[in-house]
């Protein structure tokens, strides 16, 4: 079956890194040490720049079907583009403002949060149909997808809590208060059923256990955090943090913070690729993505994007980055593909 292949990209990974590891210490490299290690390694490159329709902000990709789905907040739509050819192949109407969009590949859903009505929209990724809308908390802002329990995390900005939605049914199971202020980006480790959610006005982290829907703890940030990405095999954690212009690196086994990377100007969001070991953030000011080598927490290359990107995804199979680019209604697309 399909979702057979995602399951690969995860047990592929853990036989590149291995299921357990102990914390990750960044060496202090020479700088003719540095060099080498930049100059084996291939540099990633924009192959391609999609046009898309007005102001392009969330986005996710299915690696099962190497499709990319981007939500457009002015258009209120889903823009669906074929990985294989880089062109939109469909648009679909969602709510108002689709902020964010989460993607289960094994059922082959597709999930918008939009802001603008406090809704998830789900849609049928095999064609490209609404099949239910779901009411969440207010303001609707980070969506995340736990494929293996099939649930879908919704973190609410204005009333602080996270709506958790059983895939299967549609149905609400829950809605979870937190403390954090100000709640932007949900992400979930569905290998320890972790999920992480941004608190933006109070820099933090809040951890929450997937399996009973408690929260278990809150970690300091930096100033603004905003984009979370996590690799699973690894089990760390990546926080972009807005206003101070660096990466949080969490260790995920005792929720304490490894180190903290410099990056580009006014950072948003962060993807992982689990099987590179590859961090990507978005600088919203500066106008480029950031690439961190997760084994010792070191840039290792920025690529220039279009105007003002926010989110960004991987496709893991194909070694691919995807960034809407709100301030030129584009979507940059980075190979980084480092064998």
């Amino acid at each position: 079956m399909k979702h057979r292949t995602f399951i690969l990209v995860i047990l592929a990974a853990f036989l590149m890194f291995g299921c357990e590891q102990e914390e990750i210490v960044s060496p202090q490299l020479t700088q003719s040490e540095s060099v080498a290690f930049k100059e084996q390694a291939e540099q990633p490159t924009v192959i391609a720049t999609i046009p898309v329709s007005g102001n392009p902000l969330g986005v996710d990709v299915n690696p099962v079907t190497n499709r990319i789905y981007v939500g457009t907040s002015l258009a209120n739509t889903i823009e669906v583009i074929d990985g294989a050819s880089n062109t939109v192949i469909a648009t679909v109407p969602v709510g108002i403002n689709p902020i964010s969009v989460a993607v289960n590949p094994i059922t082959n859903r597709i999930y918008t949060a939009n802001q603008g009505d406090n809704s998830v929209s789900v849609i049928n990724g095999n064609n490209n149909m609404i099949i239910a809308t779901i009411t969440a908390g207010t303001a609707t802002h980070g969506i995340a997808v736990n494929p293996f329990t099939n649930r879908i995390y919704v973190g609410n900005r204005i009333s602080n809590d996270v709506t958790v939605i059983n895939g299967a049914t549609n149905t609400v199971i829950t809605t979870i208060a937190l403390a954090g202020m100000a709640i932007s980006s949900v992400a979930v480790n569905p290998l320890t059923n972790r999920v992480n959610v941004t608190h933006t006005d109070s820099d933090f982290l809040t951890v929450i256990n997937g399996k009973n829907n408690t929260f278990i703890t809150t970690i300091p940030v930096g100033d603004g955090p905003t984009g979370v990405g996590v690799n699973p095999v690894t089990n760390r954690i990546y926080v972009s943090n807005g206003n101070s212009n660096d990466v949080t690196v969490i260790n995920g086994k005792n929720n304490t913070v490894i180190t903290t990377v410099p990056v580009g100007l006014k950072p948003q969001d962060t993807a992982v690729n689990p099987l590179t070991n590859r961090v990507y953030v978005t600088n919203g000011i500066s106008n480029d993505v950031t690439v961190i080598n997760g084994k010792n927490n070191t840039v290792i290359a920025t690529v220039a994007v279009g105007i003002e990107p926010i989110f960004l995804e991987v496709n893991p199979v194909t070694s691919r980055i995807y960034v809407p680019n709100i301030g030129s209604n584009t979507v940059s697309v980075i190979e980084d593909d480092d064998d």
